[in-house]
């Protein structure tokens, strides 16, 4: 076991698609001996802190018999070592025979394994191969990384001594495989967690997929994706008919449905959100808009809040034509933005109309007569546009411990302060600041992009861990989290005559067009904010909810998503479909 290469690299630009890429993925051998510290290799960058780097990922680990694979596997002999990323070329060690918690010495340095390479698109545009990081894990060579136990020098030509093994006896490519392939068993599994070495985030993977698994749920991988993984509770869409509707404020009227089949309905989870087939007098295509669920759950009705927008077709239909006994199509339930079931405090942001997801969290609370503390911070234009206001007080008095903040951006004349509301103006940091609230809390904040980009930053700005706080957008703008005002929109050049695409929560619509690999390419041009990390089917980040029609897949992923959800990296339409993107 040796040492082949040391490989260093600083942070660069790179063109890829039409866009500018930082990373420090391509790395160059490097002559003599190297100091090696606690975070890295000295005079080696790491670009992209989420994915590498930090104590659990110091130092990228790559074998010289990898190299040779992939030249035999894809007939080239260009590959360079520190093409793959690595910062140490070694041989004499598969990833089959390293286990993650053994212990390793090379020259004065000890290094303890990790975790394997965490899979990420870069690699394919270095190594030229764009399913490369498909092929890493189906293949079974990804390659791992190095912890630093102690601090020393090594160089080319270094000898690797193992001198402890780790617990639990779990190889490179058992890990890998668990996480990213379809095979996730509970023995493995359990294995898994309990191994002190593995990194924070691999072990929190396991665990939630392990969560899932001991509630039966089967399918999908609660570890990578932040999907919607338990089932939904019907595909497609099914007729509702309006149980009633009425205004809840000067622009804001709410609609409470029922099945037309009179059966019971399943229960939601508060924060999530139903999808409309809305009657379309300008084509025979419905239009189809997402509402959240703003009342309580288990009541047998799904009731939603739609404000009036003067060029809204959707809105207009619902406000001035829709009445009680019409039918409406809708989907089941769907949504992440969910409240969780910690005893936190919990704190409520809204503006407008997006204190809808945040009254169906309200009601939870009383249903499962929560004692959580519980604050109410609602931005409005006046007394006239509280949507709920009667309500909200109402459960505000239910609840052990409610706090109630109301701030008018615009109160008329009689509405007076410590009366009608609390604050005048708009909410912002030093309001936040001022209000202390509790630092154990957990944020939850829906609103108008504005509103969103001002909060968020706020909040980040009073040193909130990103990991307490949980949004939902208007309009599924990119202001959040890129920081631009790019609303969603049909793709440039739009003739394409296949199968059509509606990217719903964007309201957006076109036909399927060849030029696009994939759904997630279409997405992108058409400015659609998704998630994406491997763009192979891997990673699982571009999960999004199908919500009718179908797909086929090219390539095939690893381990598919849950049922009725779609990995958009690696599909296309077979026939017309609806996203929840």
């Amino acid at each position: 076991m040796k040492v082949i290469s040391v490989n260093i690299g600083s942070t660069r630009e790179i063109e890829w698609r039409g866009q500018i890429v930082k990373t420090s993925i391509l790395k160059t051998p490097v002559e003599g001996r190297v100091k090696v510290g606690r975070l890295n290799i000295e005079g080696d960058s790491q670009s992209d802190l989420v994915g590498h780097g930090g104590e659990h990922r110091a130092v990228m680990v790559y074998q010289a018999e990898s190299y040779q694979y992939w030249s035999q596997h894809y007939q080239r002999n260009d590959w360079v070592y520190g093409q793959f990323g690595e910062n140490l070329t070694i041989t004499g060690l598969p990833d089959t025979d390293v286990f993650i918690g053994d212990r390793f010495q090379i020259g004065t340095v000890i290094f303890e394994v990790t975790q394997p390479r965490v899979t990420c698109f870069k690699v394919g545009i270095i190594t030229g191969v764009p399913e490369m990081p498909a092929m890493l894990v189906s293949h079974k060579r990804p390659g791992f990384y190095f912890r630093v136990i102690k601090e020393g020098e090594l160089g080319a030509g270094d000898f690797i001594t193992k001198i402890a093994e780790g617990a639990e006896r779990m190889s490179i490519t058992d890990i890998d495989f668990l996480l990213y392939g379809n095979d996730h068993a509970k023995q493995g599994l359990q294995k898994a967690i309990k191994i002190p070495a593995l990194s924070e985030g691999w072990r929190a993977s396991f665990q939630a997929l392990l969560n899932t698994r001991l509630e039966g749920i089967t399918g999908g991988n609660a570890g990578l994706s932040s999907a919607q993984i338990r089932p939904a509770a019907w595909y497609g869409f099914r007729p509702f008919i309006v149980l009633k509707a009425q205004m809840e404020s000067y622009d804001v009227r709410s609609i409470e449905l029922i099945d037309n089949g009179g059966g019971v309905l399943p229960e939601f989870l508060p924060g999530q959100h139903i999808a409309v087939h809305i009657p379309n007098v300008l084509s025979s295509v419905p239009l189809t808009r997402m509402y959240s669920l703003c009342g309580p759950s288990g009541a047998n009705t799904y009731r939603i809040a739609v404000k009036r927008e003067a060029e809204g077709l959707g809105s207009v239909y619902l406000h001035d034509q829709l009445k009680a006994g019409d039918i409406l199509e809708i989907s089941a339930p769907r949504g992440t933005f969910t409240l969780s079931k910690d005893r936190v405090p919990i704190v409520l942001l809204s503006a407008g109309v997006g204190i809808t997801p945040l009254l169906g969290m309200l009601h939870s609370l009383v249903t499962n007569t929560s004692a959580r503390e519980v604050w109410w911070i609602h931005t409005t234009q006046d007394g006239a546009h509280y949507s709920f206001a009667e309500e909200v007080k109402s459960i505000g008095e239910s609840l052990p411990a409610f706090h109630s903040v109301i701030i008018y951006s615009q109160p008329n004349q009689n509405e007076l302060p410590g009366v009608h509301y609390d604050f005048k103006g708009h909410l912002n940091r030093e309001l936040l600041k001022n209000l202390h609230l509790p630092v154990e809390s957990e944020y939850y904040v829906c609103g108008p992009a504005g509103y969103l980009s001002d909060i968020l930053a706020a909040l980040r700005d009073l040193n909130v861990p990103d990991e307490k706080v949980k949004f939902e957008a208007f309009n599924n703008t990119t202001t959040i989290p890129h920081g631009t005002m790019t609303l969603p929109h049909p793709p440039a050049n739009n003739i394409g005559t296949g199968p059509l695409v509606t990217f719903t929560k964007s309201k957006i619509s076109f036909h399927w067009h060849s030029r696009f690999n994939n759904l997630l390419e279409a997405a992108e041009a058409c400015d659609v904010p998704v998630q994406w990390s491997c763009r192979s089917g891997v990673c699982h980040r571009c999960e999004s909810a199908l919500l009718d029609g179908k797909i086929k897949y090219e390539p095939s992923p690893l381990d598919f998503p849950a049922e009725g959800n779609v990995l958009i990296c690696c599909a296309k339409p077979v026939s017309s479909i609806e996203l929840d993107l």
